[in-house]
């Protein structure tokens, strides 16, 4: 019998301190940086983000997300046999011990099952789900918890007005288990390392000492031209896996980073923008946790129902893009 992967429970966690587009421009006002709401909407789809207090990380967020994705699939933590953390902003510097181990000791999971971080920027939940997608089907694992948690309000330089008002914080979380009918049709993950410089954080770290920016630096134009180019490639690439045709696709699910790119590629797969879950205008973009958490909120406001087929993709730094098409 064929095994197949299937996500069965979904969850997500935005810290409660919410920060309007006209909160955060007084807040850079005292600091002599001029923007506004319409300035932040017009350019990014953005009105408000998430932070988390200081002694809050991506561990606490990750946690509050998994409990409630293990609570709608009916499972304990020690159900769980695999967890994998897709983040870019870890507990720990150096990013060991990893987020995962740590998301694994604050449930109180003791089996002894595996877990690991992946770094794929906003492309980390997509990466990560098809890794727990192969775990499953090669019988490896069971049950696997995948997690995208950020606190990237951490990395923001807030002097620079063209990437502080775009991200926020949060986590997203799914449980997939074994299944004998299929629930992840396909997944194609790709990446090139020449764009490596037009999303990162450029500091280096020398005997204890960051070298260079510890902030996120953004080229925004060389970013959007390229994710607005192969987030429609990609998404194609992943249909023709699984043979099917964009009009087959009940929910498109991108990465929450600019409302321009995310219209784009639906009007490119010929998709109403009534068709596409938004949360961008709400969370900012959140990274590695954009695309869960817009999935969880999406399947429980009703819209997305079981047997409905949802692609869901994103792009980030490295360069780094994938896409998942998931039957729920």
């Amino acid at each position: 019998m064929t095994t197949y992967s299937k996500i069965v429970g979904t969850g997500s966690y935005l810290p409660p301190k919410r920060v309007s587009n006209q909160e955060l421009t007084a807040q850079l006002a005292e600091k002599g940086i001029e923007t506004s709401h319409e300035w932040i909407f017009s350019r990014s789809g953005i009105a408000a983000r998430h932070y988390a207090e200081a002694d809050v990380q991506s561990s606490d967020l990750a946690v509050a997300a998994a409990r409630q994705a293990l609570d709608m699939a009916r499972m304990q933590p020690d159900d769980i046999d695999l967890v994998i953390v897709a983040t870019s902003t870890p507990d720990h510097f150096g990013g060991f011990p990893s987020t995962a181990c740590v998301v694994q000791q604050k449930l109180g999971i003791v089996n002894g099952g595996a877990a690991f971080d992946v770094q794929a920027v906003c492309s980390g939940f997509v990466y990560a789900v098809s890794i727990a997608d192969s775990f499953i089907k090669s019988g490896a694992h069971k049950n696997v918890l995948v997690i995208g948690t950020e606190v990237f309000s951490r990395i923001l330089n807030f002097e620079d007005r063209t990437t502080c008002v775009l991200f926020g914080d949060g986590a997203g979380a799914v449980v997939m288990t074994a299944s004998a009918e299929p629930g992840i049709l396909a997944t194609k993950l790709h990446a090139d390392g020449r764009h490596k410089d037009i999303l990162c954080v450029p500091g280096k770290v020398n005997a204890g000492v960051v070298e260079g920016s510890a902030y996120l630096y953004m080229d925004g134009q060389a970013v959007f031209k390229l994710a607005v180019s192969v987030l429609e490639k990609v998404a194609n690439e992943t249909l023709q896996m699984a043979g099917m045709s964009a009009s087959e696709i009940d929910w498109l699910i991108p990465h929450q980073a600019n409302i321009r790119i995310m219209q784009s590629t639906a009007r490119k797969l010929g998709l109403d923008n009534e068709r596409m879950v938004v949360t961008v205008d709400q969370h900012g973009n959140t990274s590695a946790a954009s695309i869960p958490l817009a999935l969880d909120q999406a399947v429980r406001d009703g819209r997305v129902k079981p047997g409905h087929n949802v692609m869901m993709e994103g792009v980030g730094g490295g360069f780094t893009w994938g896409a998942i098409l998931a039957r729920m």
